[in-house]
């Protein structure tokens, strides 16, 4: 197999490296010829006989696009599953080939960071902490996951790792997707309820906890917005490790201070980092985390061990995997 000339764009904030670099400069160093982009140099020369792109995020923008276009780059491996910060259209309109990380490489990672959400809605940590740094004891009473229902939006990778994981705390799924579900999952999850499109009212109402794991498109933006979180129960806990553009967060952010859903899980914002001065983010039963869901270090070793692989694949002229074909938006 003949090795390539592959040219390494890093994310800007320097300490994501670690391990997300490092394991991707250790695993594709060791089959190609890798040379790391450094944006403080001319962009030009650094993608002068480079035939493959690793784009740690999505940080090729469009100028860079086009120069790795005109120095006859033919392929982009973008290191993040979710497109929408990624120059989709720009490439594709270029002619070179893009692939992406399918959603299994981090799909535990996000099923454990959902289910981690539950578990501290359900014990009212932040409560909890509160009254044991003033010294207080046997309050507040948690509520239990057994026998309540998950409401799993998009059952694809990640969703149906959250589904295995919460049915071994005897949770009821119902789940959504626009896609037909392999039998094999479903007589591994065994569902309540799978739905469509059509259903979601009917799930968002009807759950307990409400767990988003769609991409972001221009149709799945705002799906979750002021009419479905009014769906909700007063009771029930929104969960987004997703994407934040997924949830009108004004609507949302209103239902949490006035009380009239039960709290929120939240890993992903419309605007990152978002503003945590915002109250929302002081109550007790508000949880966050820095969009930090997919970020494992089992995601990083799948991710970085997948560019190989495709890169590989490109050398040998066999057909890329998470290939991207269409334009986003249709």
């Amino acid at each position: 197999m003949r090795q390539l000339n592959v040219l390494y764009v890093p994310h800007p904030t320097a300490n994501l490296a670690v391990p997300w670099g490092d394991d991707l400069v250790r695993a594709v160093g060791q089959h190609h010829n890798l040379r790391i982009f450094d944006p403080h140099q001319p962009a030009e020369p650094q993608f002068e006989g480079i035939e493959a792109v690793v784009d740690l995020g999505g940080n090729i923008n469009a100028d860079l696009v086009g120069i790795a276009a005109g120095a006859g780059v033919k392929f982009v491996q973008a290191q993040t599953n979710g497109l929408d910060h990624v120059e989709v259209n720009k490439i594709l309109g270029t002619g070179m080939m893009l692939a992406h990380c399918p959603g299994e490489l981090s799909s535990v990672a996000l099923a454990e960071s959902a289910m981690m959400f539950m578990l501290v809605f359900a014990a009212q940590y932040n409560e909890g902490r509160e009254n044991f740094d003033q010294g207080k004891c046997y309050l507040p009473t948690g509520i239990a996951l057994e026998g309540r229902t998950l409401g799993i939006i998009g059952l694809g990778a990640s969703g149906v790792e959250l589904a295995r994981r919460a049915k071994s705390f005897a949770m009821k799924i119902m789940a959504i997707d626009v896609r037909p579900i392999d039998q094999e999952i479903l007589d591994d999850i065994q569902p309540e309820f799978l739905g469509g499109s059509n259903d979601l009212d009917q799930v968002v109402a009807q759950c307990d906890f409400l767990s988003l794991h769609l991409h972001l498109t221009p149709k799945t933006r705002h799906i979750i917005d002021a009419h479905r979180i009014g769906l909700m129960k007063s009771t029930s806990c929104l969960i987004n490790v997703a994407r934040g553009d997924l949830v009108d967060e004004q609507a949302l952010y209103q239902a949490l201070v006035d009380g009239s859903i039960g709290g929120a899980g939240l890993d992903a914002f419309a605007r990152e980092p978002p503003d945590q001065t915002l109250p929302v983010y002081q109550l007790p039963n508000v949880y966050v985390t820095p969009h930090t869901g997919g970020s494992s270090d089992g995601t990083s070793q799948k991710r970085a061990q997948f560019a190989v692989d495709n890169l590989d694949r490109y050398a040998r002229g066999e057909q890329l995997q998470a290939r991207v074909t269409a334009p986003l938006g249709t």
